[in-house]
């Protein structure tokens, strides 16, 4: 477990200095990093330690990490010797629903003995405030007309969810056992630039900038929530600060759409595109709707939602059109077989 060197995350300034170190797990993936960037702008007497195990969905490009695995009881107990954190945000998880159908074995590794693991080491060095990043799906589906509040009970239906819900459990114990100060996170689904293309709205638009088929489960009437990355951010940070110890709070938007017309939605922003959409054999356990109740974290912490969908959407969009080597850079090896086992072989199936 090495750290790499870079004049931003400057890990070995004078120790005596009053500067608040934040470690931050997962942070190679998707949300992380934009909460690393975030933080680091927002914040400049704040240190950051990227605690990642640079797993597929890791992109090196994005910052500079320290190699680990939450799941390793040395390697976090040598990176809390060595950084001794304030604070600890923890996305690192295994994230992906058709993932944890295939093989749900890593998923309860890394999503619950590695929080238990994170946890007792937190709790050891007296860290001052612990962020669980947790999911929507955890409340299971919902009913038209319904929206998920935090004191729900959590019903969920397939391993990814599952692993989340008992990590979710595991971080309440923490607090009502041994008093560790920690907060839960519920998120919608989250959206915006370098988004790794096996999510929704990425796959759409790269597979549509690539005149490639459009694949969608089942029917498309599954309904989800939409968050853009920068507003999850903004709700992460609030928590951190002033999230009262042991609350869980939910971060939503109301940005609700069916995952037909989102497609078609998308679609028309490609006018030259020759894709289309391919309807696939749905995956077992596929919720039909995820919808969160935001009011607590907006009351209690004023927080709310600033980028608009459509505006977000946009910018998420001229994110793909101006990177495609990057899009080329990890359309290759494992993403690629996995892509054909998730979606090609379902294609057959229900042609």
């Amino acid at each position: 477990m090495t750290p790499h060197k870079d004049e931003v995350f400057n890990f070995f300034e004078d120790p005596n200095k009053d500067m608040k170190i934040v470690m931050v797990t997962g942070g190679a993936g998707f949300i992380g990093s934009n909460f690393i960037k975030y933080m680091l702008g927002k914040y400049p007497d704040c240190k950051v330690i990227n605690f990642d195990k640079l797993t597929y969905a890791g992109n090196l490009e994005n910052l500079i990490s320290v190699e680990g695995d939450v799941a390793n009881a040395l390697d976090i107990k040598n990176v809390f010797e060595q950084f001794n954190p304030d604070y600890v945000v923890h996305f690192a998880a295994e994230s992906h629903v058709d993932r944890s159908i295939v093989n749900p074995d890593i998923f309860l590794t890394s999503n619950i003995i590695g929080t238990q693991i994170l946890l007792n080491q937190s709790r050891e060095n007296k860290v001052k405030k612990f962020v669980q990043i947790s999911t929507d799906e955890v409340y299971g589906s919902l009913p038209t007309g319904i929206a998920s509040k935090e004191d729900d009970k959590l019903n969920p239906n397939n391993p990814y969810a599952a692993s989340k819900a008992s990590a979710d459990l595991l971080i309440r114990v923490a607090h009502q056992t041994f008093k560790q100060p920690v907060n839960i996170i519920r998120a919608c689904n989250n959206y915006g630039p370098f988004q790794f293309p096996e999510k929704l709205i990425p796959l759409m638009i790269v597979n549509s900038l690539l005149n490639e088929e459009l694949p969608l489960y089942g029917d498309g009437q599954n309904i989800r929530e939409w968050l853009h990355v920068n507003d999850h951010c903004k709700a992460i940070d609030l928590v951190l600060h002033k999230g009262i110890p042991g609350e869980t709070y939910n971060v939503g938007t109301g940005d609700n759409w069916e995952n037909l017309k989102l497609v078609e939605h998308l679609l028309q922003k490609f006018p030259e595109s020759k894709s289309h959409i391919q309807f696939v054999l749905d995956r077992q356990g596929h919720d039909f709707r995820y919808a969160l109740d935001s009011s607590k974290i907006q009351n209690e912490l004023g927080w709310k939602p600033e980028v608009k969908f459509e505006d977000g959407l946009q910018e998420t969009i001229e994110w793909y059109v101006n990177h495609q080597e990057w899009i080329e850079d990890i359309r290759t090896g494992n993403y690629l077989k996995y892509y054909d086992t998730n979606y090609a072989e379902r294609m057959m199936e229900i042609s």
